[in-house]
C-alpha cells in the first residue's frame, strides 16, 4: 500500500561510513551513532584508501571524514570518492580549524565541515542535513572561510618553498632541492610573505601553520 511504502521510507535509516585513523576516536564515533535509532553505520575505515574501496562496496548515504591521515589525507580521499561518486556527500571532521584546511576540504566536494570539539546535537544535525542534499557550515567555520576567500592564493611553487622554510631550510637549500636558482627562491619568497601579510620567514612559517597551508605530518 502507498501509505505503508511511504512509512518504511520515513524509517529508512541513514546510512554512513565513519573515515578515522585514530582507533579510540572512530570506536567512539560508531558507538555514539549506535544509540541513534535513525542512523546506521555501515562501515567504517582507518585510512583514505580504505575508504574509497568501502564507499564503493557500501555506498553510504553520508560520510565522515577525518582530515589528517597517513598515506592518503582526508581532502585527498574527499576528492577520490567525489570523482568517481559525484553525489557523495561527505562530512570533514577535525580537530583543526585553520583557513586553508576549510578552503581545501570544501574545494574537494565535502558538504559539511565540523571541529571534533562540537556537541553530539551539531554532529547528528549535520548528518541530517547534509542526508537531505544540503550543506552545514557553523558560524566560526563559515567566517574562516570567508578570510580565506579574501586572501590571495599561493602558486604551488610558492607552497613547496614555504613547506621548506617551515621545514628550517636555508635559501641555497631551497635552491638545491627545487633545482632553481637563490635568485628565484627570493623572488618567490617575496611574493609569498607580500599574499600572507607577514614581513619574514618566521612569520611566514607561523602563519602557515596555524592556517593549515602547511603541516607538520
Amino acid at each position: 500500500m502507498p501509505v505503508t511504502a511511504s512509512a518504511d521510507s520515513a524509517t529508512k535509516p541513514v546510512r554512513l561510513l565513519v573515515v578515522d585513523d585514530h582507533h579510540i576516536v572512530r570506536q567512539g564515533l560508531v558507538a555514539l551513532l549506535a544509540t541513534v535509532p535513525e542512523m546506521q553505520v555501515v562501515a567504517e575505515a582507518s585510512d583514505g584508501q580504505q575508504a574509497v574501496a568501502l564507499y564503493r562496496q557500501h555506498h553510504p548515504d553520508v560520510t565522515l571524514m577525518d582530515l589528517r591521515m597517513n598515506t592518503m589525507n582526508g581532502v585527498e580521499t574527499t576528492r577520490a570518492i567525489r570523482a568517481e561518486f559525484p553525489n557523495a556527500r561527505i562530512i570533514v571532521l577535525t580537530t583543526f580549524d585553520g583557513d586553508e584546511d576549510i578552503y581545501r576540504a570544501l574545494q574537494a566536494g565535502a558538504r559539511g565541515y565540523l571541529l571534533k570539539g562540537m556537541d553530539t546535537e551539531e554532529l547528528l544535525a549535520a548528518i541530517r542535513t547534509v542526508h537531505s542534499g544540503k550543506s552545514r557550515i557553523p558560524a566560526p567555520v563559515a567566517e574562516r572561510l570567508a578570510e580565506r576567500m579574501n586572501t590571495p592564493s599561493l602558486t604551488d611553487r610558492e607552497t613547496e618553498v614555504l613547506r621548506l622554510i617551515v621545514g628550517g631550510n636555508s635559501n641555497k637549500e631551497i635552491a638545491a632541492a627545487l633545482f632553481i636558482s637563490e635568485a628565484t627562491v627570493k623572488t618567490h619568497i617575496n611574493s609569498l610573505l607580500s599574499k600572507l601579510g607577514v614581513s619574514d620567514r618566521t612569520q611566514a612559517a607561523t602563519t602557515a601553520l596555524q592556517r593549515g597551508i602547511v603541516h607538520f605530518d
